[in-house]
């Protein structure tokens, strides 16, 4: 009887010493995947220069009412048009970067329109990738009805125009950030399905799905445990390009006047604000013009050296 317990309770010891052994091998693994990364980032200056402009516009949203040197909404009709500080003799440093045709502040409703325009687009690209990666997942691993009747799905909003969508959206519901956002993410969700739902269809015939299948393990456990972390990197890739896109989008929903409400400013709204005086007030559309242009070369390159750490076949060692 004692040397069965010695004998338990020696084989309960190797156990939790093998557990610790995986999980300690796991952090290590993890620890060198971070060091990799950094090491890969530090030799790459695309992407240390994507870092800083994102970091910039992001530090930006996060504390515009700080740093912004003027109320965005504020109407001055005596200080309208006024050009950038070094055009002379009109310029000045209280607006660095001008005014707009109601007196107010470029700089400040640029700093401001951060927190919408990149705001929106996050929270856009999130819940479309939810959306998407579950309608993927459920395609892909059950395959069938259900992947004919999501897949239906994908074809008739791929063949169905966004701009006229959003147009009837707007005609609705009227023009606000919340249908602004519903109208991103139903835009958006097919890239996430279709992606997900071959790496999936791919997965599902692996061995060690197999193996899990045969240990009993249910469909929900299977995906999440062993599907769900090999698709991951596809996904992380999708998202930051994604988030490029939707900013694109959603300014150009906001030029054509699709977006949110005139009050709020984003920079597609700044653009549409003064395309009618290109001619005699540039700064109007330049400043926003170049917030997006960075925004999204940051964004971009950013994501090219994401993709390039997490597929194997780009990785250079």
């Amino acid at each position: 009887m004692a040397s069965s317990t010695q004998a338990n309770s020696a084989a309960l010891r190797a156990e939790l010493s093998a557990s610790q052994a995986a999980e300690e091998a796991s952090r290590a693994r993890s620890r060198r995947r971070w060091r990799r990364a950094l090491h890969s980032l530090r030799r790459d200056p695309s992407a240390i220069f994507g870092l800083i402009i994102l970091s910039i516009v992001v530090f930006a949203a996060l504390f515009a009412p700080w740093i912004s040197p003027h109320d965005p909404g504020l109407v001055d009709p005596l200080k309208r048009l006024l050009p950038p500080f070094w055009s002379e003799p009109q310029g000045s440093m209280e607006h660095i970067l001008g005014t707009d045709a109601v007196g107010r502040d470029i700089l400040s409703r640029i700093i401001y329109g951060a927190r919408i325009s990149l705001g929106v687009s996050l929270i856009s690209v999130f819940l479309s990738s939810v959306v998407g990666i579950t309608l993927g997942l459920i395609a892909g691993y059950y395959g069938r009805w259900p992947d004919a009747i999501i897949m239906r799905l994908v074809d008739i909003q791929l063949a169905y125009p966004l701009i006229l969508f959003a147009i009837t959206v707007a005609a609705i519901f009227g023009a606000s950030l919340r249908n602004l956002i519903v109208v991103l993410v139903i835009a958006n969700w097919v890239t996430y399905t279709r992606v997900v739902r071959g790496e999936v269809l791919v997965r599902r015939q692996t061995q060690y799905v197999e193996a899990a299948r045969v240990n009993g393990c249910r469909d929900v456990r299977i995906i999440r445990s062993h599907i769900l972390p090999n698709v991951f990197s596809s996904i992380l890739v999708i998202f930051t390009l994604q988030v490029a896109f939707v900013l694109i989008l959603e300014s150009g929903l906001s030029f054509l006047g699709l977006g949110v409400e005139p009050t709020i400013p984003t920079w597609g709204s700044m653009l549409n604000e003064g395309r009618n005086y290109i001619m005699t007030a540039w700064w109007l559309e330049t400043f926003p013009g170049l917030a997006i242009m960075f925004t999204v070369l940051g964004i971009n390159l950013l994501g090219d050296w994401i993709r390039d750490v997490l597929d194997p076949q780009l990785r250079i060692d």
